[in-house]
């Protein structure tokens, strides 16, 4: 009975994009938004779930990146080896659904990367080719801090 009263209390996500737990195993940005099943992608080479503090500091601009819809560039802001920003130069926007889902998935994707300090952001479901290239735009913007 109390199962059958929790699932009738879930709620969607409004936007109808949320972020799924990949292999990293962290929490989910909508913990109501439903879950399901998405393939995450293997971490880029030579990438470390957390970055090693080098005392890094500056600006880094990472590389453009296909989303099929459009294209992904990141710029990475660091200070004394930690992420302080994320900003992104190019989101997909050609079309109105592409221009939308750049603009809710955007912002997730900037608090996942500053929550986990590396390119190993969850996906957002629902923008999963912009997750997949925000995620490799940041890590050539880490490597060239020596974060990645």
């Amino acid at each position: 009975m109390v199962g059958v009263v929790w699932l009738l209390n879930l709620k969607p996500a409004p936007h109808g994009l949320s972020i799924i737990a990949s292999s990293s195993g962290q929490a989910g940005y909508d913990p109501n938004a439903p879950q399901p099943a998405v393939a995450t992608p293997s971490p880029s080479p030579g990438a470390s779930p957390t970055p090693t503090p080098s005392g890094a500091t500056g600006t880094y601009t990472g590389q453009p990146e296909d989303a099929f819809y459009g294209t992904v560039q990141v710029r990475v802001t660091v200070s004394s080896g930690k992420i302080t920003d994320v900003q992104p130069l190019q989101l997909p926007s050609d079309r109105a659904r592409s221009a939308y889902i750049s603009q809710v998935a955007g912002p997730m994707l900037r608090t996942e990367a500053l929550q986990a300090q590396s390119a190993r952001i969850d996906i957002v479901s629902g923008a999963t080719y912009t997750s997949n290239a925000y995620a490799q735009s940041l890590e050539t913007a880490l490597q060239q801090a020596k974060l990645g």
